[in-house]
């Protein structure tokens, strides 16, 4: 599977973009146990426009994770153009438009998911940014608004017209959220569309390879992404097993990773959040009081202490 020029192998399988959780030690983690393509947290155009240090420092990137993708999201066409531009110049593989995210914040000012309701709009900003930048655009969004507007078949060619170089799609609505199964069956139709010449990525309720050589077969996608079940999980795209120390071992890294790539301030806010949800520590007895250690943890002294602590109790 190619996207532009970017060569990704067979059965691809992607690191969905999310905020406060794709940082780059987890990236770059996820890179090294097999995703094909790893994407940073999605990042505001506005805020992009503006300057707001906080934004910028999301589009460090490091060749040890390449592909790699920056995601933007808005609801001004001239912000999400300027924004495209500044993030050519970060140097990634592709720029991805977020037209997927479903919370209030984001959908409810009209970006993200919003932009459901704003079909021309929408085409139009993947139209302007598609002419004023030179890396390959690609496109996440959803199969609809709700369940009585489900538009996706239609709405992907109109945004291949648009130039994009990949499609995503979401098997749920924005009013939807996360609940509920997601629907792949919309999915594997636009797939099948004879008009359809772009790839297409299938996203929701991945939770494992086995799940996603399951999509690959049933829907015939051209490469799978997966969200919510990495927390905490890099190794969730490798076919290795690995014990439970290193496991351990790996998050450790993840921290020190952030902590030297970012700061120690927000690269412990980061890999707090994945620690609180790994998998890893649901043998520990009264786990809820380890966790909200780990939550308020905020050096990287007294959270590498707390994971050797839940290293003895799961011996």
């Amino acid at each position: 599977m190619k996207i532009g020029t970017i060569e990704l192998g067979e059965r691809p399988v992607f690191l969905a973009p999310m905020e406060d959780v794709t940082d780059i030690g987890f990236r770059m983690l996820c890179k090294r146990f097999g995703a094909s393509m790893v994407y940073t947290e999605f990042v505001s155009a506005e805020a992009l426009v503006r300057d707001v240090k906080s934004t910028v420092k999301k589009l460090t990137i490091s060749d040890e994770e390449r592909p790699v993708g920056i995601q933007i999201y808005g609801r001004d066409v001239d912000a999400m153009v300027e924004a495209a531009k500044i993030v050519e110049q970060a140097g990634p593989d592709l720029i991805d438009l977020n037209f997927g995210c479903p919370v209030k914040k984001v959908a409810g000012k009209g970006a993200g998911a919003g932009m459901l309701q704003n079909i021309p709009k929408m085409l139009e900003i993947t139209q302007k940014v598609v002419d004023a930048v030179q890396l390959p655009v690609t496109a996440k969004t959803r199969l609809g608004w709700n369940c009585e507007q489900l538009i996706i078949t239609t709405l992907a060619e109109q945004l291949q017209d648009c130039g994009i170089k990949a499609l995503t799609i979401h098997g749920r609505t924005r009013s939807q959220m996360y609940t509920g199964e997601a629907d792949w069956t919309l999915i594997g139709e636009v797939k099948r569309n004879p008009r359809i010449h772009i790839p297409i990525i299938g996203n929701g309720d991945i939770k494992s390879l086995d799940d996603a050589d399951r999509a690959f077969d049933t829907y015939g996608v051209d490469a799978v992404m997966i969200g919510r079940a990495t927390f905490g999980c890099p190794w969730i795209f490798s076919r290795q097993q690995l014990t439970l120390d290193e496991k351990i071992d790996v998050l450790e890294e993840q921290l020190r990773i952030n902590v030297e790539r970012i700061d120690e301030y927000r690269g412990i806010l980061h890999t707090r959040r994945h620690l609180a949800a790994s998998p890893v520590f649901k043998g520990i007895p009264n786990f809820r009081e380890t966790r909200i250690a780990m939550l308020r943890a905020e050096k990287k002294d007294d959270l590498l202490a707390i994971l050797e602590r839940c290293r003895e109790q799961l011996r």
